[in-house]
């Protein structure tokens, strides 16, 4: 992911209010290592109910705002990030959901899904493959394997976020 600025981060947002965008508490961005990076997402420190995603959509950086639900009230089960697709990481999995850009999200109108609670998806489609993902592939196989992986995320990601940031 190319490195972006607290501004670029702030001006990307399309389904916030000035304000809200404003006062996003963001992450430490000279610890991030971009590089590895498919996208940029994050938990507000001072309200932990709201995360945030920054995501590549058409080369471009499409900010959203997401609301986690309240883990009080939430039964534990595994789950697999529709993001990432992991099968290993499944214990950390939480329901997202972000009011839509526009008319329809002031109406209310919001889509839900579910992402790694500490947004870890670029870390888990880098991970070492299973012996049960890969068998007895060579390097070279798991090399495309993996870039496959990083793929996915990247299209399944960029497809949510379109989805929030489109008219409706």
């Amino acid at each position: 992911m190319i490195p972006l600025t607290e501004r670029q981060i702030r001006t990307s947002f399309v389904n916030t209010s000035k304000r809200e965008a404003s006062q996003a508490v963001l992450p430490d961005l000279d610890a991030l290592d971009w590089d590895r990076l498919d996208y940029l997402g994050w938990q507000d420190r001072k309200a932990p109910l709201m995360s945030y995603a920054v995501v590549p959509v058409d080369d471009e950086p499409v900010g959203i705002l997401l609301r986690a639900t309240d883990p009080a009230g939430r039964v534990r089960r595994s789950a697999v990030c529709a993001w990432c697709e992991d099968v290993v990481e499944t214990s950390d999995v939480g329901l997202f959901v972000a009011r839509r850009a526009g008319a329809a999200g002031r109406r209310g109108d919001t889509v839900g899904t579910l992402i790694c609670e500490d947004f870890r998806c670029s870390r888990n489609v880098r991970r070492r493959l299973t012996a049960t993902e890969a068998g007895n592939a060579s390097d070279e196989e798991r090399a495309v394997m993996t870039a496959l992986r990083i793929e996915g995320l990247r299209e399944r990601s960029a497809r949510f976020v379109a989805e929030v940031a489109r008219e409706v």
